[in-house]
């Protein structure tokens, strides 16, 4: 029997926006990927590693770690870690005021870690949040919006390394797109597709990609679907048959094919690479 992916959900159904001391204790977790949220990780000390998909990151203070909602990750941690965690929901930046922040989001969002040059005011603002959120409740504020807008901005401005490309429009077509593709539970190799699901046409759909991440639709796609081949290769122990029809492709040799012009390995042999 294949073996599942372990999709963990840390807030509640009717929260959109979470943010909580880093929790107590927390030494490994298995591999895991998130129930559609987006999850922002601030850690002032600590040491060991954090695993975001196939990539290893070692702990050090003042870390940021980002990681999309289709994104798996897990940690092996050495020392127990102080800091903060933010879960922000899509329904929040939906309701938010401010459109700033979705842009912010996908711009900090491209980068799975940041080490940050000063920390003072993000270690400040993330305690500002938790009282925040915790006299506000579940209501949506201007407060905790300009926190929350300051402390994107901070991360962004105080992080080390850092995409400087083309600054992303937060609401646009492309980003629509992104976010329906890391929301799919079966990805499709079509753009006409998701197109026709954002009420538009392959041509506007390529064009707006273009103009927002200077790659075309095609690309934005197929990183999606190789990026995900990849964790059920490295995350669960699925066949590559089993593994072709989850990302909907019509035979195995297509699949195999389409993995290796991408990665430059067979399915098998990435797998093997890993042991």
């Amino acid at each position: 029997m294949s073996k599942p992916i372990i999709v963990k959900n840390k807030i509640q159904e009717n929260k959109m926006l979470k943010v909580s001391p880093f929790r107590k204790g927390v030494r490994a977790t298995g591999p895991h990927k998130h129930n559609s949220y987006f999850e922002i990780i601030y850690l002032s000390s600590g040491s060991g590693f954090h695993y975001i998909d196939s990539q290893g990151f070692e702990i050090f203070p003042n870390s940021i770690f980002f990681v999309r909602k289709e994104q798996m990750h897990y940690w092996e941690l050495s020392s127990e870690p102080e800091g903060y965690v933010a879960i922000i929901k899509k329904g929040f930046i939906d309701q938010s005021i401010d459109k700033e922040i979705s842009t912010l989001l996908l711009q900090l969002s491209r980068n799975s870690f940041l080490q940050l040059k000063n920390a003072t005011s993000v270690n400040t603002i993330f305690q500002l949040l938790v009282a925040e959120i915790d006299v506000a409740g579940n209501s949506s504020n201007t407060v905790v919006e300009g926190l929350l807008k300051a402390l994107l901005g901070k991360i962004q401005s105080e992080g080390a390394v850092m995409s400087t490309g083309r600054k992303q429009d937060g609401n646009g077509l492309c980003y629509q797109f992104r976010e329906i593709l890391s929301q799919e539970k079966q990805l499709k190799n079509s753009v006409a597709h998701y197109a026709g699901k954002l009420n538009t046409s392959p041509q506007n759909l390529n064009l707006a990609c273009k103009k927002e991440m200077n790659i075309p639709a095609s690309v934005v796609l197929s990183e999606f679907i190789i990026n995900e081949a990849k964790r059920l290769l490295i995350y669960t122990d699925n066949t590559v048959a089993e593994i072709t029809f989850e990302l909907s492709f019509n035979d195995t040799s297509h699949f195999v094919k389409y993995f290796k012009r991408f990665t430059g390995y067979t399915p098998q042999n990435y797998r093997a690479s890993l042991v």
